[in-house]
């Protein structure tokens, strides 16, 4: 049980800061995303693609914060399982954007974000 305490906690600080950063600091975080796409299908797409991402990730942090709640008042696993949705779809769309600005050193940062991601699955399956 404690290893999902810890991964909650982990998606609540990496998608936490991530997304308040993004929100922090949207004006250059757009400059920086819109320069990264401008040869890619996806370049009009950036303002709306940034909102979404910074949305999906602020939502992981405060699912996680409320499953750790829910999992330590009452063992039930539900928001869990959303945070882990969610938390595996940012990645999944990060991952998509990088591989499509050819950034391929990115994606693979990506990577290692998505292994504990995974690992929450199987840990999470335990307990059903």
């Amino acid at each position: 049980m404690t290893s999902i305490y810890i991964i909650l906690v982990f998606f609540c600080i990496v998608f936490g800061q991530s997304g308040l950063d993004k929100a922090v600091n949207f004006k250059g975080e757009l400059a920086f995303l819109t320069s990264h796409f401008e040869k890619t299908i996806l370049r009009n797409l950036v303002p709306l693609m940034l909102v979404l991402i910074m949305l999906l990730e602020i939502a992981t942090a405060l699912i996680s914060l409320i499953a750790i709640t829910e999992i330590y008042r009452v063992h039930h696993f539900g928001f869990a399982k959303i945070a882990g949705l969610l938390a595996a779809s940012s990645l999944l769309c990060l991952l998509l954007g990088q591989r499509i600005a050819k950034d391929y050193a990115g994606a693979m940062t990506i990577v290692v974000y998505l292994i504990p991601t995974l690992l929450f699955w199987i840990i999470l399956e335990r307990f059903q």
